[in-house]
């Protein structure tokens, strides 16, 4: 990979491509179906965005990250709740397998994601 001096862009961007899974490219390396960012009317980064399949991985690793690196499996049940209600809220169901995955990383069944997800949708209608 061709060394490139850090763009502002890329500095600024970092913490939004960190959370989504995308990879900033220099330009001369980008691919047609990457996103080339312009900075003040000029070229300035290509980012690739992660592919669907790698989505709910990165989704539970950021669930990990933002509970402090602790395991999903040994959170407090409140905790978990709120893991699959910011999951909801990602769509991380929308995947296919996604409450099965889930669930495996929960250390509980399907029927409990599905008890939450219950749980919360009785919430909203309340």
């Amino acid at each position: 990979m061709t060394e490139h001096p850090q763009h502002p862009l890329a500095t600024a961007l970092k913490p939004l491509l960190d959370a989504v899974g995308a990879t900033p490219v220099p330009l001369d390396e980008a691919k047609p179906e990457d996103v080339v960012l312009e900075w003040e009317g000029e070229r300035a980064l290509a980012v690739r965005l992660p592919r669907l399949g790698n989505a709910l991985d990165h989704l539970l690793a950021e669930m990990t990250r933002r509970f402090n690196g602790r395991p999903l499996a040994e959170l407090a049940r409140s905790e978990k709740q709120r893991v699959v209600a910011l999951l909801e809220e990602r769509g991380a169901f929308t995947v296919r397998h996604g409450v099965e995955t889930v669930a495996a990383a929960l250390g509980v069944s399907r029927f409990t994601v599905y008890n939450y997800l219950n749980r919360q949708d009785g919430s909203k209608s309340n």
